[in-house]
């Protein structure tokens, strides 16, 4: 015969115990009630976000300022062009832009660098060379050479998909893309960035802003300014040295 099996044995609650746990979960469920109506009387809609004359003051001397720093770049002679072999500049946003004119929001919009410590490839002709003009002190900016290009293409190289960003890893996805502008694999991406060719335009769309970053706890002057980072503007070949330190 088969052994029994052994009955369950079910522990009963004491009745004083299941009224005081119902009576808990009344008043537990009526605090939560009283807290939510509270919140709704309280919170409604966006709070309010004090600001202090002080800040509309500087931005309103920041815009003043570039409104006046533009005028007088128009009746200046225009920026010389560099020597032809210098076609291709990399340009870094290192200043805060709020409160800045509207021109200079514009042209910043066009170099593609919203966000600060965002970098893109420029290509050298004379309205790249005024629209570098109008954003100097906030943009540093300068001729790369070829292991910057590369180090910045192979490291932090992405390009958008939708609203998603996919790093270059995979040549197929890069063929896919570009390849009816003769670019099947990153080198061939690389080459056209750097030799500034026909398919330069669509190679840099391709390419995001490069989201460079700085060390959590760099040493700031005065002004805000990164002591490493140098002065915005035209920096030449040592905009080299600043892609090696924010890459």
């Amino acid at each position: 015969m088969a052994e029994a099996e052994p009955k369950k044995v079910i522990k009963l609650v004491p009745e004083y115990l299941l009224k005081k746990r119902k009576e808990y979960q009344a008043i537990k469920a009526t605090q939560a009630k009283l807290a939510l109506l509270d919140k709704r009387k309280t919170f409604k809609g966006k709070p309010l976000k004090f600001k202090r004359l002080e800040d509309f003051l500087k931005r309103s001397h920041r815009s003043h300022r570039d409104d006046t720093r533009i005028e007088r770049l128009r009746h200046r002679p225009p920026a010389p062009l560099p020597p032809a072999k210098n076609k291709l500049a990399f340009a870094v946003r290192i200043r805060e832009i709020k409160g800045v004119s509207p021109k200079v929001m514009k042209v910043v919009q066009m170099l593609r660098l919203r966000k600060i410590f965002s970098g893109a490839f420029v290509r050298i002709n004379k309205t790249s060379m005024a629209m570098m003009k109008m954003v100097e002190p906030y943009v540093a900016w300068g001729f790369p050479n070829l292991k910057s290009v590369r180090e910045l293409i192979l490291k932090r190289g992405q390009a958008k998909v939708g609203r998603r960003r996919v790093p270059l890893t995979d040549n197929t996805f890069i063929e896919q893309h570009m390849g009816k502008h003769g670019i099947i694999c990153l080198e061939d991406l690389i080459h056209e960035i750097y030799s500034v060719g026909r398919g330069f335009r669509a190679a840099s769309n391709f390419l995001v802003p490069f989201r460079l970053s700085v060390a959590r706890h760099a040493a700031k002057d005065k002004a805000g300014l990164l002591k490493d980072l140098g002065n915005p503007g035209f920096r030449s070949t040592d905009i080299n040295s600043i892609i090696r330190l924010l890459n």
